[in-house]
């Protein structure tokens, strides 16, 4: 339980920045590609605490660490509004809006590899090892929310890729999806079917991350 709570000490920073920032990123593209919704309600900062859900971004990815002894992590935050129809060309736009999310998770990751270079290169001391961990856990939390958030089913983003991609008729068919995408996630999180499609996929990307870094 000791090691447990140590690890949520040091996993809270990484894991925060992670669901929340991804969750800025949407809304800073979105007024870029002509929607101000987001700005409008205050939505679009780097302050997390704008964006912290108390169940999605707290209760839950603790209560997941826990049950999982720490193999395992999953939450959001509070969802950024978007208009898709405010946007100047809405199923173009949709496409970078989308991927806005995932590119803040993998800017994110670069960041900590940065941090944890730094860590193995620095005079040990009572920092080092810290951001270490930290570093560590932040390259992996990213990558998980990453890879997640990319899959093709509505509503998370990769879903919206696929919206905006696919020809008007099979678009419009396969947004239908979006009401049954938190069920469907929840039945392929709890069958272990997408720990099975996103393990080799997340091991790929830190280990790619890692190689540039020179993480070894």
């Amino acid at each position: 339980m000791e090691s447990l709570i140590q690890m949520l000490a040091i996993a809270a920073l990484p894991v925060i920045f992670a669901i929340t920032l991804h969750e800025a990123a949407h809304g800073y593209a979105a007024r870029h590609f002509g929607d101000p919704t987001a700005w409008q309600m205050g939505r679009i900062s780097l302050n997390p605490l704008r964006h912290v859900d108390l169940v999605g971004t707290i209760i839950i990815p603790i209560a997941i660490l826990l049950f999982s002894g720490g193999s395992f992590l999953f939450g959001y935050a509070k969802p950024v509004p978007v208009d898709f129809s405010r946007l100047r060309h809405p199923k173009q736009d949709m496409l970078w809006v989308a991927l806005a999310g995932p590119g803040a998770n993998l800017f994110m990751a670069f960041c900590w590899a940065f941090l944890l270079k730094l860590a193995w290169v620095l005079p040990a001391g009572d920092y080092t090892l810290p951001l270490s961990e930290m570093s560590k856990i932040g390259i992996v939390v990213n990558c998980v929310l990453m890879i997640l958030n990319l899959l093709p089913l509505p509503p998370l983003d990769g879903g919206r890729v696929a919206v905006s991609l696919l020809p008007h008729r099979l678009s419009w068919k396969f947004a239908q999806l979006e009401r049954w995408g938190f069920p469907i996630l929840l039945v392929l999180l709890f069958t272990g079917i997408l720990g099975t499609v996103m393990n080799p996929l997340v091991r790929l990307s830190t280990r790619f991350i890692e190689a540039i870094f020179g993480l070894y």
